[in-house]
């Protein structure tokens, strides 16, 4: 399969890479020069859109989707599936979808979870939303890149399930930095509250698969100086995707707007900017309650 693929950053290289390596004929571009194992380089965008079967897309946000899609959809021949794996606001991904099937192509948006590492590792889940025939086109694709593939819905399903993931992610992610700061104030070792909440009622993805408390739990970036797995400016992003999806909808989020207003103090005025987003923990465990 031809295949095209945009937005050659740390996310985007290594999944074009498992395409390559998976036998898929892969040209790719991105604005900054970079480029991706096994696969061809185009010289602009035009090159790694025109006369493909598929073009992935990995932007930053939904302006670029929406300026890149606006380029790129009218040189894709009809029948063609445009795959943008992108995390931004669900009108962008509503209204790209849209414009790509009034040209006659198959469109997805299909947000990811997993990382850095999982892109690497092609493990990634894929959160796709779009129609039941585009979504058949891409699960192969998907299969390759990752290990699990959820068709959510129509177009923009994709999207809104990875904004309230991430919302949930966000909120828990600070209860447990809280929890762990309380329980050293209350003289609590954190490998016993680890033992007793990894298997008790406070169970969570971020206390037992990313726990924010060095040599506690399983690896993670907690041990390695709070070096980015996910950084908390992108968790910062998608918090606010998800209060303004919030607000379109007229959804009541009150945890998710405290969590989006924690996480733009401490990336703009904190200093956690380049860190890792469970490095809330060393930012509740230094300060008092005033």
């Amino acid at each position: 399969m031809k295949i095209g693929f945009i937005g050659l950053g740390n996310m985007g290289a290594p999944m074009a890479a498992n395409l390559a390596k998976a036998g898929h004929d892969v040209t790719g571009f991105d604005v900054a020069g970079t480029t991706a194992e096994g696969a061809a380089v185009a010289d602009t965008i035009d090159a790694a859109a025109a006369g493909m079967d598929v073009v992935i897309t990995m932007l930053p946000n939904g302006a670029i989707l929406r300026d890149v899609a606006a380029q790129i959809i009218p040189l894709m021949a009809k029948g063609a599936c445009f795959i943008d794996c992108s995390t931004v606001d669900v009108d962008s991904a509503r209204a790209v979808a849209e414009d790509a099937e009034t040209a006659g192509l198959l469109a997805v948006d299909a947000p990811v979870s997993g990382g850095i590492g999982g892109a690497a590792g092609g493990t990634l889940t894929f959160m796709a939303g779009g129609s039941a025939d585009a979504f058949a086109k891409a699960e192969p694709l998907f299969d390759i890149m990752g290990q699990k593939a959820v068709h959510c819905g129509e177009a923009g399903a994709g999207q809104a399930a990875k904004i309230c993931n991430n919302m949930i992610l966000g909120a828990t992610m600070i209860a447990t930095c809280e929890a762990f700061a309380l329980a050293d104030k209350l003289g609590l070792e954190r490998q016993k509250m680890f033992d007793v909440v990894s298997t008790s009622s406070g169970y969570s993805w971020s206390m037992n698969a990313y726990c924010p408390a060095p040599g506690v739990g399983p690896q993670s970036p907690a041990d390695n100086d709070y070096k980015p797995g996910f950084a908390a400016e992108l968790m910062l992003k998608d918090l606010g995707l998800s209060q303004q999806a919030a607000e379109a909808a007229d959804a009541d989020t009150p945890m998710g707007k405290l969590a989006l207003a924690l996480y733009k103090t401490f990336v703009e005025d904190e200093g956690g900017k380049g860190r890792d987003f469970s490095a809330m923990l060393p930012r509740f465990a230094e300060r008092g309650r005033g």
